[in-house]
């Protein structure tokens, strides 16, 4: 089995053909380990070459809010009074430490898009 590091484009793309005709491949068998071997290759060279910016904090708590049909007050117990709910949906208060606590764990978002310094909105 030679397997060679993922590279170039070129690479990328030959290593993508080969993941493709694996796909069906069973575990434990010679083609599932290539297939493994295959893919952690790929996702190596997908976060070097094409990483994903994490969202705004608020964009991100907007996203949540709309995958759960939530309203701004079901935010009430993880940042507080609705006023604080709308004044950090607004982008006019930044997360305290108790809130991103709450609203990672309440809602599963990302800490890491919870603590990201806010896009500042461009004046109008």
């Amino acid at each position: 089995m030679e397997i060679r590091p993922v590279r170039t484009k070129a690479d990328y793309r030959t290593a993508l053909k080969e993941i493709e005709t694996l796909m069906a491949a069973e575990r434990d068998t010679r083609e599932g380990e290539r297939l493994d071997v295959l893919v952690t290759l790929v996702e190596a060279y997908e976060s070097k070459h094409y990483a994903l910016e994490l969202p705004d904090p608020v964009e991100a708590i907007r996203f949540r809010m709309e995958q759960k049909g939530m309203t701004p007050k079901d935010l009430v117990p993880m940042i507080g009074r609705i006023n604080r709910v709308y004044e950090v949906l607004g982008r006019r208060r930044a997360l305290t430490l108790a809130m991103i606590r709450r609203l990672h764990r309440e809602l599963g978002i990302p800490a890491e898009s919870l603590i990201k310094q806010p896009e500042r909105r461009k004046a109008a």
